[in-house]
């Protein structure tokens, strides 16, 4: 990693899409310090330590870089851009205007792009009102004017709209998927966190030397390297399908006759299927919460169906165990849903097996066309559905480690982002110098 990042500052082209990557990385990280109009920087500090150990909050921090424990213009991330993305590839499927333009090309994607930061936009306005009623109560804000929650509101939508352009900026001009770098910047900004944790489990307030803190970091930094081996082997593990062209005769020469392979990632999706099944999650206990700021105390329908999305923040989770237990099932199935459907909506089978049939490629054993479609789907299915169960695994394990009372705050999860995205980012700086000194035929 470290040679590829080495080699690819050598080349000028790439030095300045890092530089550019870099310096939009930093305007995010100074964002996240800049608290919105309104906000009592002391009383918010007050409600964050005493809701610590509330996992939405935790969540919500980690993804924002602790952004949102300052509700700094920045609080909402690229959150509403996400859930728009979801919301749009949904409608895709059940508008046929949308699927068509989801077939024109560039031109259809740029207008899908449009809808999409549209309606970020419309649910960032809804969110950053949200946020603003729920922590009114706490007295976090100061005064009671119109003005207060109006100018907060538009400080929130118009951060998360900067940090649309800013993640947009990073894919276009910068070396990675902007909306991922953003997620993986705002997780590593917490890293400093996690060292000062450590050290104060080793060492005591008296000086003295734990070792209970020492066994409690060591399980930790195992299960860490553990995760990190395992996230490292399902995303760059693959099936490749073996693909042969045949031979063709064009004028006095021949060509084809070659045998290469279609590789299929087991983890193809990459991280945006645990990115869009955390806003899934969230999303529910945050519209409840905001109808009814004490529906916890309560009982009935509505009371359970937040119990469940909220479960990492009910604190008790052994006298909450069934909460809990569907909290974590629908997860599991929220993360291999969408990553089936993020799958889908990158790699075509149908698309993949008519240009094989074109350039006069075919499996062997396989019929070219629809038979070469449904042999890929058929692979497609069960290695994605490897892939994602273990991604759900892993981005559950510290919710399960709750009913043990250990917490670890979403440390699966986090390391899953992290890991995959610093492997997309690599691999497409190597992608980028392979084509600066790829030589042609003319060389």
């Amino acid at each position: 990693m470290f040679k590829t990042l080495h080699d690819a500052w050598k080349i000028k082209d790439l030095r300045k899409k890092i530089l550019w990557t870099i310096f939009l990385l930093v305007l995010f990280r100074a964002g996240a310090f800049i608290t919105a109009p309104g906000v009592n920087g002391a009383a918010i500090a007050e409600v964050m330590s005493q809701n610590a150990g509330n996992g939405i909050l935790a969540t919500l921090n980690i993804i924002t870089g602790s952004a949102f424990s300052q509700l700094a213009i920045f609080a909402m991330s690229i959150g509403p851009y996400i859930t728009a993305s979801i919301v749009i590839q949904l409608l895709t499927v059940a508008i046929p205007q949308l699927e068509e333009l989801q077939k024109e090309g560039e031109m259809g994607k740029q207008k899908l792009n449009d809808y999409t930061k549209y309606l970020a936009a419309v649910l960032g306005a809804v969110e950053a009102f949200g946020i603003y009623m729920t922590f009114r109560n706490y007295g976090v804000f100061m005064g009671e004017s119109l003005l207060i929650p109006f100018m907060f509101v538009i400080s929130l939508t118009a951060g998360s709209t900067l940090l649309m352009w800013i993640a947009d900026k990073i894919s276009n001009l910068g070396v990675a998927n902007g909306a991922s770098l953003l997620i993986f910047a705002g997780i590593v900004s917490g890293l400093p966190n996690a060292i000062s944790y450590f050290y104060n489990n080793l060492i005591m307030p008296d000086g003295v030397f734990s070792i209970f803190g020492l066994i409690e970091t060591i399980l930790v930094v195992i299960l860490a390297i553990i995760l990190i081996a395992g996230v490292v082997w399902v995303t760059e593990a693959e099936r490749r399908v073996p693909v042969q062209y045949a031979k063709r005769v064009v004028g006095r020469k021949m060509y084809g006759g070659q045998s290469t392979n279609i590789p299929i990632k087991l983890a193809m999706a990459g991280v945006m299927p645990i990115i869009f099944a955390m806003s899934f999650m969230q999303f529910p206990a945050m519209v409840i919460g905001l109808i009814n700021p004490n529906i916890a105390a309560e009982t009935g329908f509505l009371a359970g169906l937040y119990k469940v999305f909220a479960f990492t923040s009910l604190g008790n989770a052994r006298e909450n165990w069934v909460f809990g237990v569907i909290h974590i099932i629908i997860y599991l199935l929220m993360i291999v849903i969408f990553t089936y459907f993020y799958t889908k909506m990158i790699f075509n089978t149908t698309e993949v097996a008519n240009n094989l049939k074109q350039n006069g490629g075919f499996v062997p054993g396989i019929r070219a066309g629809k038979p070469t479609s449904d042999y890929l789907s058929n692979i497609l299915k069960y290695v994605s559905g490897f892939g994602s169960i273990f991604l759900g695994i892993v981005a559950i394990i510290p919710i399960a480690l709750a009913f043990t009372n250990i917490n670890i705050s979403f440390g699966g999860t986090a390391i899953l982002i992290v890991v995959s995205v610093a492997l997309e980012t690599i691999k497409q700086l190597e992608a980028q110098m392979m084509v600066r000194n790829y030589k042609g035929f003319l060389d």
